[in-house]
């Protein structure tokens, strides 16, 4: 495979977006997309995962894994940034890609972990460059990470540390904060088996369909609507 220059202006997000274009093409049967994969991991089957996405991207690229290829693009890129918030930000979007591709308890454990630890390193960077609000979305992430592996007590902590983050600082947070809150809080419960889950997730549905703006209510009710409960 012959290598790809990376550009000097090169993008995380490009590159992130041109892996979950790679996957969809290869779940939608295309081949040439198929060819892509295999040519850089020959086991793989019909179920290609972002991470084998990935690889090919970095591989493309003449990386070895994906975490080279970032950490290449952070070289050229991380020049007077601040790269507290930078991290922050990359960390976040890189964990919600792998709960978006289905992190769960029967994902390997390298990738749990990996999951896990990224949400708390993307909290620890927000707590040095964000605000309340983006303190109090990282305990949201690291609690949806924990509920998708099956760390529940990890999961209810966090998430009853974002409901406190909004009812301390309640003009800090938007209205799908509070959808959101409410939705961690509720789907602990309920995959605990608690007495109360059905009238906490009721009232996270509530929530999110009082959210005023239209797209923020989509994302709040497509969350509510996801598994595991």
């Amino acid at each position: 495979m012959e290598a790809k220059d990376l550009p000097d202006n090169a993008d995380l997000g490009q590159l992130r977006a041109q892996a979950k274009e790679l996957r969809r093409a290869c779940v939608g049967g295309n081949p040439v997309a198929l060819a892509r994969v295999r040519a850089v991991r020959l086991e793989a089957g019909a179920e290609i995962q972002l991470r084998d996405a990935q690889l090919v991207i970095a591989r493309e690229h003449g990386f070895a894994g994906w975490r080279e290829l970032v950490a290449a693009v952070v070289a050229r890129q991380s020049g007077g940034r601040d790269l507290h918030r930078w991290f922050a930000v990359e960390l976040n979007n890189s964990t919600w890609d792998v709960l978006d591709a289905g992190l769960s308890e029967d994902s390997p454990r390298e990738e749990r972990e990996l999951a896990l630890y990224a949400a708390y390193a993307s909290t620890y960077h927000w707590m040095h460059a964000g605000t309340v609000a983006n303190r109090g979305r990282g305990e949201y992430l690291i609690a949806s990470v924990a509920t998708s592996i099956g760390l529940l007590e990890v999961a209810a902590r966090h998430s009853a540390r974002y409901a406190e983050l909004i009812k301390l600082h309640p003009a800090a947070f938007a209205d799908w904060d509070r959808a959101f809150a409410a939705e961690g809080l509720a789907r602990v419960a309920a995959r605990s088996g608690a007495p109360d889950a059905e009238g906490l997730k009721a009232e996270a549905q509530r929530l999110g369909e009082a959210v005023a703006d239209p797209e923020d209510r989509r994302i709040c009710l497509e969350r509510l609507a996801a598994a595991p409960w």
